[in-house]
């Protein structure tokens, strides 16, 4: 389990963390988003040891990072997937954390070939495409075999088949109860692998919940076609909804199709289209964290 409790980090006048708090449990893959600059790193870094707090706790497992008896086989964390001397092979690379981390030498194999990479073991990691030192970065942090598992963006780099082939994989790593922390970018992604996001702006938690929970919060939107357009937009304006247009279609914010329809039909205007479009989490996270909400 991962617990941030009241988290703050402060460098020079900026707040870099303020007051942040979140859970992640076992068995959950949890997305941690935010705009860059949004204190993302810094409260992986601290959950990691990397960085001390200002005030508040970033524990794992009930402790702080520097107080695990064997951290190495109880958190495996990426941060970023640059850190690999370009003239050693992958094998070699990971038979070395291996030894330092007192996993059994077996391991390098099993994690490479799990990541896919067994094909590449003896490949120089100079040669390595940004995508397999994504892969090799991973192979790393799975070494001790953790229950925990801090990634940050862990699909930078890799193809349309590496990306599912991440998504199907933490799916799996959650199913055997562990406990899965990702930050990306990719939200198109996140919202199909993911149970739960934690989404922050300014250092402020400003949204937890499912996705599902997230999106319905937000107002839906319908598209809707008709001949006698104009007429239309004025009744749904009068009604209180937001309207815009979208190309020969309008795109009525806050509404259901059946209101609109309702709407429409009370007034005898003839409908092409009728669409209601659903909410992803692209929009629920513009919504959340845009200037205007800070």
């Amino acid at each position: 389990m991962i617990a941030v409790e009241d988290l703050r980090k402060r460098y020079g006048k900026t707040q870099a963390v303020d007051g942040l708090s979140f859970t992640v449990e076992p068995g959950r893959v949890v997305g941690f988003l935010g705009p860059n600059g949004a204190g993302k790193t810094t409260t992986l870094r601290i959950l990691l040891g990397l960085v001390h707090a200002n005030s508040g706790q970033a524990t794992i497992l009930g402790k702080r990072y520097s107080q695990l008896e064997r951290p190495f086989c109880q958190v495996g964390a990426v941060l970023e997937a640059s850190g690999f001397h370009p003239g050693r092979k992958a094998r070699n690379h990971l038979r070395v954390l291996a030894r330092a981390g007192h996993a059994p030498a077996k391991r390098v194999d099993e994690v490479l070939a799990t990541v896919g990479l067994e094909g590449a073991a003896k490949k120089r990691v100079g040669g390595y495409s940004l995508g397999m030192r994504q892969r090799l970065a991973l192979a790393s942090a799975l070494l001790g075999d953790p229950g925990v598992l801090i990634l940050d963006e862990p699909a930078n780099g890799l193809d349309p088949e590496g990306i599912r082939w991440l998504r199907d994989f933490l799916r799996s790593l959650a199913a055997e109860g562990r406990a899965v922390l990702i930050s990306s970018h990719v939200l198109s992604e996140v919202e199909q692998t993911v149970d739960e996001v934690v989404i922050i702006n300014k250092g402020k938690l400003v949204a937890h919940g499912s996705v599902e929970e997230l999106k319905r919060g937000k107002d839906g939107r319908v598209r809707v076609a008709s001949p006698q357009a104009k007429a239309l937009e004025e009744k749904l304006a009068k009604a209180g909804f937001v309207v815009t247009e979208d190309g020969e279609a309008l795109l009525v914010a806050g509404a259901t199709s059946a209101q609109v329809g309702e709407i429409a039909a009370s007034s005898s205007l003839v409908l092409h289209e009728l669409t209601p479009l659903a909410t992803q989490l692209e929009d629920v996270f513009l919504d959340l964290t845009s200037e205007e909400k800070t």
